[in-house]
């Protein structure tokens, strides 16, 4: 594994991260109808209902509730990268308190399907992917249970 030389996210503009480190999620919202939807996107309103063309980026909800879950216990195929020995993970579903979209993201390391149950409260949090041949960490948004 290359030494960590700069930290960056996987994706770009998935997600930000304050001052004081805390993330939040960026998603969009139609002005014309207030839908929310994520991954942002700048046009198409999701809403069968609504015409719009345009949305606005917005920063989305940091807790929510587990709505489904389930456990990956396989390593994803080449060229993805896996961790090796590969660690099964667990992948959340959490609909988001303020906006009631549900969200998608891995649960943080060390925390399995055993250890969940739908409803219970999770708060946003970002963790390692992986680290590039370029030694750049890529991260992710990642949820954990809520203290």
């Amino acid at each position: 594994m290359p030494e960590v030389t700069s930290t960056e996210p996987a994706i770009d503009g998935w997600f930000a991260v304050d001052d004081a480190g805390n993330p939040h999620l960026i998603g969009s919202k139609c002005p014309a109808c207030g839908t929310y939807v994520f991954p942002p996107r700048e046009n198409n309103c999701p809403n069968p209902a609504c015409a719009s063309d345009t949305l606005a980026a917005v920063p989305l909800s940091t807790r929510g509730k587990l709505w489904s879950y389930t456990e990956n216990r396989y390593p994803p195929p080449a060229p993805y990268p896996a961790a090796d020995p590969f660690e099964p993970f667990a992948i959340a579903a959490v609909e988001l308190s303020d906006e009631g979209i549900i969200v998608l993201g891995k649960v943080v390391e060390g925390t399995l399907a055993a250890d969940l149950k739908v409803g219970m409260e999770m708060e946003l949090t970002t963790m390692p992917l992986f680290t590039d041949d370029g030694g750049v960490q890529r991260t992710v948004h990642a949820w954990r249970i809520s203290s």
